[in-house]
């Protein structure tokens, strides 16, 4: 990328990146006014980071730094490779559950067996109709940890306060829906906290991952409480 209007882009990246020790990304912007950013590249060597014009329009050069601190933190924490074979487990799962399911209707045993012993046809087969969703909700669980451990490491390559990093990262979050630090499906759920919000969803709330960059600064409880996260439409 080498067009001028995006040199500061280029600066902030080249900064990350020298912050966190990683080779410098390729580096691509996208022209679309929806905000918008994410990584890719399974290691180091072949990231790459896209931002969109919508997402230089809307913040300012710290909070866009802060965007491209978490996804460099994606890059050297190795979550695209992670989360890309937990895709492929949960796809494999869902695979032979289908494959199972057919079969089962579908073969003259699977009827026998379900004439003969009802008990053990009930188990199998909430256990091939369930797996998929228990493969599902642990692919969740693990993107979210990764979500707060890219948070974290974000505020230690930006090399500012966490109680900053914190106060930017309400506005930035909010105001970029579809950022890959936030659910890009815009889901309600994933602003609640609590409940199946906790379980059934990819992203952390963004009021707990703010809390929790509180906590590591050793904010008081008073004050880790009070933000707001601001929306911008």
């Amino acid at each position: 990328m080498q067009i001028p209007e995006h040199r500061e882009l280029r600066n902030i990246v080249t900064e990350v990146a020298l912050a966190s020790g990683s080779a410098m990304p390729q580096l691509y912007v996208i022209y679309d006014p929806a905000p918008n950013a994410f990584a890719t590249g399974t290691n180091e060597k072949n990231s790459t980071i896209c931002v969109t014009t919508g997402l230089l329009t809307l913040l300012d050069r710290e909070e866009t730094q802060g965007v491209i601190a978490h996804e460099m933190s994606h890059i050297r924490n190795e979550d695209v490779l992670l989360m890309t074979l937990v895709s492929i487990l949960v796809g494999g799962i869902a695979i032979l559950a289908d494959w199972g399911q057919r079969g089962f209707y579908s073969s003259r045993s699977g009827r026998r067996l379900g004439s003969k012993s009802p008990l053990l046809f009930i188990p199998l087969l909430l256990l091939i109709a369930l797996s998929p969703l228990f493969a599902q909700i642990l692919a969740m669980a693990v993107s979210r940890q990764r979500e707060y451990l890219a948070d974290a490491t974000a505020a230690q390559y930006t090399r500012r306060k966490i109680r900053d990093a914190g106060m930017a990262f309400q506005k930035a979050t909010r105001g970029t829906a579809h950022l890959f630090f936030v659910n890009p499906l815009r889901r309600r759920l994933d602003d609640q906290d609590g409940g199946l919000a906790n379980l059934l969803t990819t992203h952390p709330p963004i009021n707990r991952r703010i809390m929790l960059l509180y906590q590591m600064a050793g904010i008081p409880q008073s004050v880790v409480q009070g933000p707001k996260v601001q929306t911008f439409k």
